[in-house]
């Protein structure tokens, strides 16, 4: 009776809510979706519709471009774009575009840059640039029987068949690296990859490296089909699974590190140069062996390289799926940085696995990431890696600092500080009032709200 009870409750739940599935959603006009939206969802409000129409942009040839970047769109969602100077990278100054909804990220990374332009800046290398992709497929056929037709017939008709499809990278200097057999049948029955490396050069090349490995699937069937070496039911066992790059590029690889004397590593919060370092050694250490730390010490990693990968109009998700498993390689997830203090040399650095292009996709449609392109001098997808992995390198600096001095609060929340002032709709003066208020002293969500009741009733009064 009780579960009767329930699942009537729960089916008037249900029905209250009067939501009908939608049919041909993405055929409607913008407004055509909207107006659905705000009918079906939003109980016919229209200030929904204001909230949608502000952030248009004015310029409708535009805002049409922003609206074909994906489908079912109805307005823009905008991100503060900021600008870290004063990054000296392998001798060159630099100003980084940053986009990004955290407070304190840009702040971070800027103060980490000012710190090292005195220190010699950051040095990077490249270690290397392939990117990888699989042709996913179950063949029920023994080892030794595959791998002796793969390496005598099938792998050069791999290459002859996609000759087309790589021309233009070749002629850029890229293309298809290496092809291997690789025996997953230990771990699934009858589970086999074609592992295949790429040189994209500039781009990320996502459709390049997938168009090949789709011929890669066909070429694979035609072949086997075509094959003396196995039986009928052998053939008719061969299933292409899937044919996909992978975002996990460990042997696209970029060094990013910063290095001088701990004599010369003087901290502005009073603490002495040996005892940063070692503090700051200890600190990266534990998030080496410890994944609660090191999963948060990634982040704010990460916190430096999206901001710039996404304002180059490169994948974020990409990024980050392939740091955390680089992090993870060893079986334990770990820090992506690493620090040594020998010999009275203080040294800190980063090995980034990160795949980025300077053409294709957006590089060359939005009108900001071309202006951040621009600003960073053009560089080449592998200068772009560097620049990424000392964006990250730089904010992992400034946290832990701040982590092993005066704490990280301090600073988050004075950058947080507006947020919370915004979120009362404080005026001009009132937020001139608190930047004075907090000169010395550390923000709170409390002691803001608090302090801006007391300063309103002494106004009203």
């Amino acid at each position: 009776m009780f579960f009767y009870k329930i699942c009537i409750f729960e089916h008037q739940k249900i029905i209250s809510m009067n939501h009908k599935p939608v049919e041909g959603f993405s055929k409607l006009s913008k407004q055509g979706k909207i107006d659905w939206l705000i009918t079906e969802y939003l109980e016919g409000n229209q200030e929904y519709q204001q909230i949608l129409q502000q952030y248009w942009n004015e310029n409708p040839a535009l805002q049409k471009l922003h609206e074909e970047f994906s489908e079912n769109t109805i307005s823009n969602f905008y991100m503060p774009y900021g600008i870290a100077p004063n990054f000296l990278i392998d001798g060159k100054l630099m100003a980084l575009p940053m986009a990004v909804e955290e407070s304190s990220v840009v702040a971070a990374a800027s103060k980490s840059a000012k710190f090292w332009i005195e220190r010699g800046g950051f040095k990077t290398t490249i270690i290397n640039t392939e990117k990888l992709g699989h042709t996913h497929f179950i063949f029920k056929v023994e080892a030794h029987k595959l791998l002796h037709f793969f390496n005598f017939t099938l792998k050069k008709k791999l290459f002859e068949a996609t000759q087309d499809i790589t021309a233009n990278m070749r002629n850029r200097g890229g293309g298809i690296l290496d092809i291997k057999l690789i025996d997953k049948t230990s771990e699934l029955e009858n589970y086999y990859q074609l592992k295949a490396s790429f040189d994209t050069v500039d781009s990320m090349g996502a459709n390049f490296i997938n168009s090949c490995l789709e011929q890669f699937g066909k070429t694979l069937k035609e072949e086997v089909a075509h094959s003396v070496d196995f039986s009928q039911a052998e053939k008719d066992s061969l299933q292409i699974v899937m044919n996909i790059l992978s975002n996990f590029t460990p042997d696209c690889i970029v060094r990013a590190e910063v290095s001088c004397k701990i004599d010369d590593l003087k901290d502005d919060s009073g603490i002495s140069n040996e005892e940063f370092a070692w503090k700051f050694k200890q600190a990266v250490t534990i998030a080496e062996i410890e994944p609660y730390r090191a999963t948060t010490h990634n982040k704010g990693i990460m916190n430096g390289v999206d901001a710039v990968v996404i304002a180059t109009g490169n994948d974020f998700r990409a990024t980050e799926a392939c740091a955390h498993a680089y992090a993870s390689k060893s079986g334990k997830y770990k820090s992506l940085t690493h620090c040594t203090t020998d010999n009275g040399i203080f040294r800190f650095w980063i090995d980034l696995p990160i795949s980025v292009g300077v053409v294709g996709g957006l590089t060359q449609l939005h009108p900001l990431v071309k202006f951040s392109l621009a600003l960073l001098g053009k560089p080449s997808a592998q200068e772009l890696m560097s620049i990424l992995a000392v964006s990250g390198l730089a904010q992992n600096f400034a946290a832990l600092r701040s982590l092993v001095t005066t704490g990280i609060q301090k600073g988050h929340m004075k950058m947080h500080l507006f947020n919370i002032l915004n979120q009362f709709g404080a005026t001009e003066e009132e937020k001139q009032y608190f930047v004075n208020y907090f000169k010395d002293k550390t923000v709170s969500h409390h002691e803001v709200i608090s302090e801006l009741e007391k300063l309103r009733k002494k106004i009203d009064f």
